[in-house]
């Protein structure tokens, strides 16, 4: 903040970890005779940011919605702490998208619809939340009229402000600023740091290097490696990985 003071902190009211691990076994989506997703065995655990790596088209955005309940695959399981995503489970789950979805309504309306419909509305937690996304002198403007960046960070205010357990970032930071990028990935530190389990998508090596507790490569709708952030970095396993850290093309 402006006076070097510390944004309120945002609390959650649900038990930390209880929709984790996530656990997906032998999921399989195909579409027109291609196979699009095939996850033979894949944990994620309640602790930190996973980062999903990997070329284009190799399936990143389609696993986290298959995780999210958003795509239902063809085959296979996927469960959240042994609960299939169903609509209760889906309501303890965050989603932010690369483009937000924002109402034609003011900054502060935003939220005030989403915590609604979910029965939570409060308008002192949701002044906090823009707050701690640097909108807080911005909550009676029209959200039509912001920035990219303060799009994203509503965004982002409008799905914690809702007490996830687990919070999904589909490329999150795509197209934005180097100080637009900083703010987002501001939030998603004091989100994690409050006990949030972050799980995001993302083409920035350098934003995964930053963020990432562990990462998760995948290529051709596959995952050739899963691994401590440190030890990825330091030397992946996987020829595709090693390709892709390299800045090469990978077919």
């Amino acid at each position: 903040m402006a006076d070097g003071t510390l944004p309120p902190v945002l609390t959650s009211s649900h038990p930390i970890g209880g929709l984790t691990p996530l656990r997906m076994t032998g999921v399989r989506l195909v579409r027109k005779g291609q196979v699009l997703l095939n996850i033979e065995d894949l944990t994620i655990g309640s602790a930190g940011v996973t980062v999903l790596l990997g070329p284009n088209g190799a399936g990143k955005s389609l696993l986290l919605r298959v995780a999210d309940g958003l795509v239902r695959p063809d085959a296979g399981a996927v469960t959240w702490g042994g609960l299939a995503p169903d609509g209760t489970v889906r309501r303890r789950i965050g989603f932010v998208f690369q483009q937000p979805v924002l109402l034609r309504r003011s900054v502060r309306a935003n939220l005030k619809f989403a915590m609604g419909i979910s029965g939570l509305w409060d308008r002192r937690k949701a002044d906090r939340a823009l707050e701690d996304a640097g909108l807080a002198g911005l909550g009676d403007r029209p959200a039509r009229v912001l920035s990219g960046g303060e799009r994203q960070r509503l965004a982002l205010a409008r799905a914690l402000v809702l007490d996830p357990e687990v919070l999904l970032l589909d490329e999150p930071t795509a197209s934005l600023d180097p100080a637009a990028v900083a703010a987002v990935e501001g939030m998603i530190g004091r989100a994690v740091a409050r006990g949030l389990k972050v799980v995001l998508v993302t083409h920035d090596i350098g934003q995964a290097r930053r963020l990432a507790d562990e990462v998760i490569f995948l290529h051709r709708g596959q995952i050739t490696e899963q691994a401590a952030a440190r030890l990825f970095f330091a030397d992946p396993r996987s020829a595709a990985a090693k390709a892709y850290l390299s800045g090469l093309l990978i077919p």
